[in-house]
């Protein structure tokens, strides 16, 4: 092919080793998808609704449930009707919008993590601090930060991606990543913005993770020395943590391996690998924030028992 215009459909061939189950598929992903749906909705609620949450930490739970939204809704509704569909195409415009919603969800979610932690931080390192520091401004300057820097990031990277030539239209997996269709650009076509952003972007969300390991380094060592932030950090700062580190190894083991891993792996586990991060996060950052924060704690057994009677 020799320049864009050509290519305005690219194919997904990812979804191709799942046809034979499709049916048993599509019904598990439909489920799955609701509960999802369900999870992160009634915390976003929940959080509205009650002014007692009206606090930083349920706020920014609440930000990151809407993202986990987000991203879910940039795959599962294109993945469920490729399931039915014996044609897996995507136009070209719907392939970079949907690169553009995969990308900026991991990167909102990374972003919205490290505000997290620097409000834990705050709250168990800079306690008498914490009310003049976090304000009703600051929260929202940092909200808007952690949602704004991805969305500006990679509407550059989309765009300077839709100026290449390409010489491919196939993409073997179940969705758009803006990494494939950088590998289709026809050779001697890439450009030095599009590495130079690549490299800043890296560094932009390494540092993010950099932060985030000093303020819990912080954190640690505030709690050694005291039974009541150890107390406090095991109820706020554990749920956290554990959303960290289970994002943290799911996207750079996707990363690494979309990058250097074998293709001789079945396409059935590539596709597994591939979509970890839509499949975890969604569901476990509701179920261990729910479980874990003693008041949407009480507020889900005040439904259950007001259900009861």
């Amino acid at each position: 092919m020799d320049n864009v215009s050509v290519v305005r459909i690219f194919i997904l061939s990812g979804i191709n080793e799942t046809m034979n189950y499709r049916i048993a598929i599509f019904s598990l992903t439909l489920l799955y998808y609701c509960l999802i749906l369900f999870l992160n909705t009634s915390i976003i609620m929940m959080i509205i609704l009650d002014q007692n949450l009206h606090e930083p930490m349920y706020i920014l739970l609440c930000s990151f449930c809407i993202n986990g939204l987000y991203g879910t809704t940039g795959f599962y509704p294109k993945f469920l009707l490729d399931l039915l569909s014996s044609s897996h195409q995507i136009s070209y415009e719907g392939c970079l919008l949907q690169a553009f919603v995969m990308y900026s969800f991991a990167c909102c979610e990374l972003s919205i993590l490290a505000v997290m932690a620097y409000d834990r931080y705050l709250a168990i390192c800079r306690p008498l601090h914490y009310r003049f520091v976090m304000t009703k401004r600051r929260l929202s300057q940092l909200i808007c930060f952690s949602w704004l820097a991805p969305f500006s990031l990679f509407s550059i990277s989309i765009v300077l991606t839709s100026t290449l030539k390409l010489c491919g239209s196939k993409i073997p997996k179940l969705f758009c990543v803006n990494w494939i269709i950088f590998k289709l650009a026809c050779p001697g076509t890439e450009t030095v913005s599009s590495s130079i952003l690549s490299h800043a972007t890296t560094i932009i969300y390494v540092c993010h993770g950099l932060f985030t390991m000093w303020t819990y380094l912080h954190m640690i060592r505030t709690c050694v020395r005291s039974k009541d932030d150890r107390a406090k950090f095991m109820q706020t700062c554990v749920p956290h943590l554990v959303s960290l580190l289970t994002f943290l190894v799911v996207i750079v083991f996707d990363l690494m391996y979309m990058r250097f891993g074998s293709t001789d792996l079945p396409q059935s586990i590539q596709n597994f690998i591939a979509i970890e991060f839509l499949l975890i996060s969604p569901v476990l950052n509701p179920l261990i924030y729910g479980f874990k924060l003693t008041k949407i704690r009480n507020r889900i057994l005040g439904f259950v028992n007001v259900d009861k009677k």
